[in-house]
């Protein structure tokens, strides 16, 4: 393996969410490099995605649908269990257009908003 793809395998410059959507990773602070994403692009996605052969969780910031940040954390699986119902309480009164399921895990991920019915 060549030396550039040895370097986009451990830090790579985008990843795949599992709303199809590629994020690009801010490598800004190298200490802490960040996806920044929309909570609802995430949806369904259990652990905090990795880095450097797994071995370095990437900084998570959850975006609120005005791509503001609404949680920060490193630990995704702890996020859904404790923090989203307080956010999502938060939010649902303000993106009533927006998916805010009460599980999370098994809702599938969306990029847009809920489609109005004919």
């Amino acid at each position: 393996m060549g030396e550039r793809q040895e370097l986009d395998r451990l830090a790579p410059s985008h990843l795949e969410v599992p709303s199809g959507s590629r994020i690009a990773v801010d490598y800004s602070d190298v200490e802490a490099p960040v996806l920044a994403v929309r909570l609802q692009e995430v949806f369904g996605l259990l652990d905090t995605p990795r880095i450097g052969g797994g071995k370095i969780p990437l900084l998570m910031h959850l975006l609120s649908p005005a791509s503001r940040p609404v949680q920060v954390t490193r630990d995704l699986r702890s996020f859904w269990s404790t923090g989203y119902f307080e956010v999502r309480k938060d939010l649902r009164g303000r993106y009533p257009k927006h998916h805010w399921p009460d599980d999370p895990l098994s809702a599938p991920p969306t990029r847009g908003t809920k489609k109005r019915p004919m």
